[in-house]
């Protein structure tokens, strides 16, 4: 789950990470206000930054305004004309693809002047089962540029599960930043506090980038991105308060109500299957037979008349899908099962009529398979029925020709 930069800084706020004043609008009379706030409290300088979930904010570009997502402003006055450019615009940035993302909400936050820039990310190292600590002395910039061009300029660290993040990691991580004095106590600090933060709120990834130190020998998260593991959600009720619904994928959304795998992709060919790894394989397939998967949709191991229409629904809902390929293996359920709710689903009215554009084939092995094609081949639908995964890949690829 991800949420925005103002949530996750008042989250780190709370866990004691310093991080510059800042107040969220959702309105331009609310940006002023803000604004004025901050000024009252003794900011000279103010950066406004549009809200939303893709990074490469401060490059990006609105559509109407032409307006940079992250704008630094000297007045109260300048504060209002941005908050007006950026609000109910659209922003284009590396991470929104063309489309963009509209921007619902904006932070007004305290201008900090800058001496250095670093990187600082914890994340789940999934080779080695460890949590990571990674810093850089090359920060504001695409940590994924470093790491390709010069990755010897990421210095990481591996936090033992059970043990926790040591002293002398947290001193080797400010070290590799080349801070000393009072700067490297306080970074040290940091360090400590951040991933401490990390583990009490279950995250899955947070970046401060950049991660700053002042002139005055102060170091500051002044950017912050924290997703949280959605399995930890039920620990954390809160969580539901942070969410955006809005800046969620609307099909990923509508499949998560039916408590279903969905992940929206850019291809015409829809897929249903059970199974994770299952489903990996068959869009390898769709690739294979000259189609693109429009989608990852694993309806888990209890396939049944329900899953399948929700899932026949969300897919159908995409309007670049051409075809459908069903796979499912019967293992924990029978495939005739399968079979009688995939025929059940499509004479659903709802569904019906769509289906008579896209051909659906369906692909069952496991327990009945043999009586489960004999269901489908004799449902008169538009549906063809396959047993061989090469069977079904050259249905798919006539059904595209």
């Amino acid at each position: 789950m991800n949420i925005h930069e103002y949530q996750a800084k008042e989250l780190l706020k709370s866990f004691g990470v310093a991080v510059p004043a800042g107040i969220p609008a959702f309105t331009v009379e609310e940006a002023v206000q803000a604004a004025e706030t901050l000024k009252a409290s003794g900011s000279t300088l103010f950066v406004t930054k549009a809200q939303i979930h893709a990074g490469g904010r401060g490059k990006g570009r609105t559509v109407k305004s032409n307006s940079r997502g992250v704008v630094l402003c000297k007045t109260v006055e300048d504060v209002k004309a941005t908050a007006e450019a950026l609000l109910g615009d659209t922003l284009v940035t590396i991470q929104t693809g063309p489309d963009g993302q509209k921007v619902q909400r904006i932070y007004i936050t305290d201008g900090v002047d800058i001496a250095k820039e670093f990187y600082l990310g914890i994340t789940l190292d999934r080779a080695r089962s460890q949590n990571v600590i990674m810093v850089s002395t090359e920060g504001g910039v695409e940590i994924e540029k470093v790491a390709e061009e010069t990755p010897e300029l990421i210095v990481k660290e591996w936090i033992e599960p059970g043990q926790g993040l040591h002293p002398n990691q947290a001193r080797r991580l400010a070290f590799a930043l080349g801070l000393s004095g009072d700067a490297f106590k306080q970074a040290v600090k940091f360090i400590t506090t951040l991933y401490a933060a990390f583990e009490k709120m279950d995250g899955s990834i947070i970046e401060i980038n950049p991660l700053v130190l002042t002139p005055d020998g102060n170091i500051m998260a002044l950017d912050a991105k924290i997703n949280f593991d959605d399995n930890a959600s039920y620990r954390h009720k809160d969580w539901a308060d942070l969410r955006d619904t809005s800046e969620e994928n609307p099909f990923e959304l509508e499949a998560s109500k039916y408590n279903l795998n969905y992940i929206k992709l850019d291809g015409n060919v829809g897929c249903m299957v059970n199974g994770a790894g299952l489903a990996m394989a068959t869009m390898d397939i769709i690739k294979l037979s000259g189609g693109e998967p429009a989608n990852f949709l694993d309806v888990g191991g209890g396939a049944n008349v329900n899953t399948v229409k929700n899932g026949f629904k969300i897919i159908l809902s995409d309007s670049n899908v051409k075809a459908i390929l069903i796979n499912i293996f019967g293992g924990i359920v029978r495939c005739d099962r399968v079979a009688n709710g995939v025929v059940e689903a499509a004479n659903d009215p709802e569904i019906k009529g769509k289906l008579a554009t896209v051909p659906v084939i369906v692909r069952l092995q496991g327990t009945n398979a043999v009586e489960a094609k004999e269901i489908i081949d004799n449902s008169g639908l538009n549906v063809i029925s396959a047993v061989l995964l090469k069977e079904a890949a050259q249905a798919v690829t006539e059904a595209l020709a």
